[in-house]
């Protein structure tokens, strides 16, 4: 079984040390991808006619100038090119859960996202900051992969990947939350003007707004919530719509 690991937090990041530790104690054959240093809500950019720097940092672990889909597609491309892709693609652990409007913006499943591009099954995982990290956390951590990656036939259908957020504690139980509205980039704070140039920065964090059984109010109560996400999102358009707009268009 060969698993790639990336992230957006960066190579160096505690998050990926414990994926990449759970990851091999199911193989051997783990390999870690990682952007050179933090590349938050990068979502499933891609660098497209620049040039990339990949750096070996030692066997099967290198670092990456470019964003975390990028990791992806410079490793399908540059380290898997003999035809022997992974068998399954890991991305974070996540400092910070990613829920609401972080499917959108979150690199960590972007990762996910490009993966299936290339026919992997792909799992993103995000865990709460100041989490309570222990000893066992790697341990229960590969046996939730490995329990994933045997029952992959049921949620790894074609452009479909999973979105796993961990609680402070683990072991913890495992549920299904809704998706619930937690809007990041809500303010911008101005932190200096010069004439007509003025410089602005989006803060980090957010409400933490919650209803009964989205991913936050789940998260609190201590599960580990599953999401499956897809990312085509197609939704019909109703046919009287459809037959209006041939009509006003002939």
């Amino acid at each position: 079984m060969r698993i790639l690991i990336s992230n957006d937090d960066g190579i160096e990041a505690p998050g990926i040390a414990l994926a990449a530790e759970a990851a091999s104690r199911l193989t051997d054959d783990v390999w870690v991808v990682a952007p050179d240093g933090k590349r938050t809500a990068a979502g499933p950019s891609l660098t497209v006619a620049r040039p990339l720097t990949m750096r070996r940092l030692g066997e099967r672990r290198f670092s990456c100038s470019g964003t975390p889909a990028d990791c992806i597609v410079t490793s399908m491309g540059w380290l898997f090119n003999d035809g022997r892709k992974p068998d399954l693609v890991v991305g974070g652990v996540n400092d910070g859960r990613n829920v609401g409007e972080d499917l959108a913006y979150s690199g960590t499943l972007g990762i996910a996202r490009e993966a299936t591009f290339w026919g992997i099954p792909a799992i993103g995982f995000s865990r709460v900051k100041e989490a309570n990290v222990r000893e066992g956390d790697a341990a229960w951590l590969a046996r939730f992969i490995e329990r994933l990656w045997q029952t992959r036939n049921e949620w790894a259908m074609e452009g479909h990947w999973l979105s796993v957020n961990l609680p402070a504690d683990l072991p913890a139980s495992v549920s299904q939350p809704s998706i619930g509205r937690d809007k990041i980039a809500r303010k911008v704070e101005v932190l200096r003007e010069d004439g007509d140039e003025i410089e602005l920065v989006v803060p980090r964090g957010r409400e933490h707004a919650s209803r009964k059984g989205d991913e936050n109010s789940l998260i609190a109560e201590g599960f580990a919530t599953v999401n499956r996400l897809n990312w085509f999102g197609e939704t019909q358009l109703a046919g009287a719509f459809m037959e209006g707009l041939r009509s006003a268009t002939k």
